[in-house]
């Protein structure tokens, strides 16, 4: 099983991307990580039916994040994360591969490993296997019991895929369907700001809403 479950985006500054995200889908934070203090960010994690946006900002200089801010010219898609539940197999096959593990992580409730974007090409990738399936530690301790006032007044209830560009989109959705990572992921011709993770596609509860399409912090969110 693979399947998408969060999405990053990075921002110079978190909050007018989250208010936007907020009042434009009817969306609530879930959760502040401390973790990712870690990586000089903070954060904001939004809740999507049982799927998360998460907005990332650097808090100090010479960030993985802000060079990418640099290089892209301003704030947009950074990372896909997905759940699976054959961790160990799938990082035996990406080794066969060739791509490198940046950061790897293992909790008692979920073990995780960030996949080097050179060597899978578009956009920084995380695999991460839950502890039981369907939880997400990321989200915060308690975001499952607090889902429904959580969801109450959302207009979206999931992600249901997301667009990478690419200077090469055939050969980019080829080397990711190798390595098994093509799930709930689309390739797309890239522009002037180069590859990326450029939109996200939100399932919408009003369905006269589908086929709306608006940018926040340089990510294009479609309604489908």
């Amino acid at each position: 099983m693979i399947r998408l479950r969060q999405v990053a985006m990075i921002a110079p500054d978190l909050d007018p991307v989250v208010e936007s995200l907020c009042d434009t889908f009817g969306l609530q934070v879930c959760f502040h990580d401390p973790g990712v203090a870690e990586f000089g960010l903070r954060n904001a994690l939004l809740l999507v039916g049982d799927q998360f946006i998460e907005v990332l900002s650097p808090i100090r200089d010479g960030t993985t994040v802000q060079r990418l801010l640099d290089k892209r010219n301003g704030p947009g898609g950074y990372m896909a994360i997905f759940e699976v539940d054959d961790l160990d197999e799938r990082v035996d096959r990406l080794a066969a591969n060739e791509v490198r593990v940046v950061w790897a992580g293992d909790l008692p409730d979920i073990r995780g490993r960030h996949l080097h974007p050179a060597d899978v090409g578009g956009t920084l990738v995380s695999i991460d296997q839950p502890v039981p399936s369907g939880s997400w530690r990321w989200g915060g301790p308690n975001w499952a019991d607090r889902s429904d006032g959580l969801l109450a007044n959302a207009a979206v209830t999931g992600i249901a895929g997301a667009v990478v560009s690419a200077t090469d989109p055939d050969a980019m959705r080829e080397r990711w369907t190798r390595l098994g990572l093509d799930r709930d992921v689309t390739f797309a011709p890239s522009g002037p700001r180069g590859d990326g993770l450029d939109e996200v596609a939100l399932v919408a509860v009003d369905r006269s809403r589908v086929g709306e399409r608006t940018t926040i912090g340089g990510v294009t969110f479609s309604l489908v």
